[in-house]
C-alpha cells in the first residue's frame, strides 16, 4: 500500500484522513505547516502528498515550490486542498497534480490515492 503524507493545520482534517487511509492499509504521516511537512520529507518519502493551501508558518505555496524545486521531491505528487475556488489557488501556484475543494467526500481520498499511487515515481537510490 502506498505511504501518504498529510500537511494541514486543522488536525480534524488530518485525523479523518488517517482513519480513512489506515483503514484501507496506507501508512499515514502528518504535519500541521509547510515547513513541519518538509522536515517530514527530509525523513520520509511518501507516495502522495496532500497539502492545505493556507496554513500558518509556512502555507501551501510555499512548500510546493520548495518540493518542485528538489530533485529527490519533485516526482511526489502532491494534491493541494483549500475551501477557496481552485482558479485562486492556480493563480499563486502550480505544480499539483490534483486539487480537492473542501469540504470533500471521504471517497474522493480514497479515489485519489488510488488514482495516484501508480503514478509516482520511486525516489531515486
Amino acid at each position: 500500500m502506498a505511504t501518504v503524507l498529510v500537511v494541514d493545520d486543522e488536525f480534524g482534517i488530518a485525523e479523518l484522513f488517517e482513519a480513512i487511509l489506515e483503514d484501507e492499509g496506507h501508512r499515514v504521516l502528518t504535519a500541521s505547516n509547510g515547513r513541519h511537512g518538509l522536515e517530514v520529507l527530509a525523513k520520509e518519502r511518501p507516495d502522495v502528498v496532500f497539502l492545505d493551501y493556507m496554513m500558518p508558518v509556512m502555507d501551501g505555496a510555499n512548500m510546493l515550490r520548495r518540493m518542485t524545486a528538489d530533485q529527490k521531491l519533485q516526482h511526489i505528487p502532491v494534491v493541494m486542498m483549500s475551501s477557496i475556488p481552485e482558479a485562486a489557488v492556480a493563480e499563486r501556484c502550480s505544480g499539483y497534480v490534483k486539487f480537492m475543494r473542501k469540504p470533500f467526500y471521504v471517497s474522493q481520498v480514497t479515489d485519489v490515492v488510488d488514482e495516484l499511487v501508480g503514478r509516482s515515481a520511486p525516489p531515486d537510490a
